[in-house]
């Protein structure tokens, strides 16, 4: 009997599911001029007696059993599904391959911080074996929407695909609430709409742009629940909300971030490097691939390099010598009297957050967003509405200032002086 099939890895995935619902048996048919087991040519039951009467039906109606010249076959699932394994090694192998390259890319994503839901979107499009794709994603920004591209392409020597880079773009305005996505609505017609969805505002309103008759961009969670944003009539926008006209004018603020092997900048890090603040990590590697620890920061004072990136500045540790947790120590934050809540302000401040601390001001208890500023060695504090606050405030001992300290003791000297009738 052959059982070297094209078909193998589908019979596989049929054997595997049915026995899964307890279909255990399986009667199949082997004709001579269609040798090739094709996954219609199985028969699935519960039970051994209801195979075996369907086998000898087949039999009855010129299938004979065994290898004859119509023959057909009664197997039990698991010993079928073995046999097909050992009859295909190199499909059994590369869906081996196959399958440790999606758990792979699972743990690299994972590690770099996406969401669930962009794994699964991952999942489904490895499965469909598309040769290359890009995922959305998006995070609040403290002013606006960080959207995330990430792009997926398959090898061209093989079915193995490579996660290598993700952009991040930051956009002025509201950031989209959970399970809204941007629309851009335009009539077909004929008395209907067509309806293009999307998670990346830039690309949204590039997309709205291209649009040479009427059209409408709107966000919501379907189209008969969507808010509009923007209008345009025979290609020429006609109307853009207040609230929306900034995000729809300002163009966004960009950064590519490569990967490798899973290692690099993760999303969270990313996200707060385009909205300038500085991100930590003790996995860098010089050309040399020697690692070493440095506060990140982008340059977005000087003009990006050729591939349309910033340029990055960075603070090595120790050498640069700020030290985060001496810093901290530093200033009354009620949070660093607790070893747990410190490790995790500590370690939130490295991925570039501005974390929510509560310090003193003024005799009451107040909170405040700190964030960290190793080009300076320092903290900055914010009040909750963003606004920045003097940080000597803020100080456990609060600076003195020598040059009163000086004149003082001047003072008080001459007072001695003069008091025991000694000139200064």
């Amino acid at each position: 009997m052959q059982l070297e099939t094209k078909y193998a890895e589908k019979i596989i995935t049929l054997l595997e599911d049915a026995q899964d619902v307890g279909l255990a048996h399986v009667v199949f048919e082997l004709r001579p001029q269609d040798m090739e087991l094709q996954p219609h040519q199985l028969s699935f039951f519960e039970k051994l007696g209801e195979a075996l009467d369907y086998l000898d039906n087949a039999a009855g109606n010129n299938y004979l059993p065994g290898d004859a010249d119509y023959p057909i076959y009664y197997r039990h699932a698991d010993q079928l599904l073995e046999e097909i394994k050992q009859a295909n090694l190199l499909t059994i192998n590369k869906i081996d391959m196959n399958l440790n390259n999606l758990e792979n890319l699972k743990e690299e994503l994972k590690a770099l911080a996406f969401k669930d839901k962009v794994i699964s979107e991952m999942e489904k499009n490895m499965e469909k074996g598309i040769p290359e794709f890009t995922l959305n994603d998006h995070v609040a920004g403290a002013r606006g929407q960080v959207d995330l591209t990430l792009h997926f392409k398959q090898s061209g020597q093989s079915e193995y695909y490579y996660f290598n880079k993700f952009e991040v773009a930051l956009n002025q305005g509201k950031p989209l609430e959970d399970g809204q996505k941007y629309m851009v609505v335009s009539p077909d017609g004929a008395g209907k709409n067509m309806v293009k969805k999307l998670e990346n505002v830039s690309e949204a309103i590039a997309f709205f742009k291209e649009q040479k008759g009427n059209s409408e961009l709107a966000t919501g969670k379907d189209e008969k629940n969507r808010t509009k944003l923007a209008t345009m009539e025979n290609g020429k926008v006609n109307y853009v909300a207040k609230e929306f006209q900034r995000t729809f004018k300002t163009p966004s603020v960009t950064q590519t971030f490569y990967v490798d092997k899973g290692k690099g900048f993760t999303a969270d890090q990313a996200a707060n490097l385009i909205q300038g603040r500085a991100v930590y990590r003790d996995d860098m590697a010089n050309v040399a691939g020697i690692t070493y620890k440095a506060w990140v920061k982008l340059d977005m004072d000087t003009a990006k390099d050729r591939h349309q990136n910033f340029y990055t500045n960075q603070y090595h540790d120790p050498s640069y010598g700020f030290n985060l947790a001496n810093t901290l120590d530093k200033f009354n934050i009620k949070e660093l009297n607790d070893p747990a809540k410190k490790e995790a302000l500590e370690t939130s401040l490295k991925n570039g957050n501005r974390p929510l601390i509560t310090t003193v001001k003024d005799g009451q208890e107040v909170k405040m967003f700190v964030e960290a500023v190793p080009r300076y060695s320092q903290i900055n504090l914010y009040q909750e509405n963003g606004k920045p606050e003097k940080r000597e405030q803020f100080l456990k001992e609060p600076k003195i200032d020598q040059s009163l300290n000086q004149g003082k003791g001047q003072s008080k000297g001459k007072e001695m002086a003069e008091s025991q009738g000694m000139g200064v």
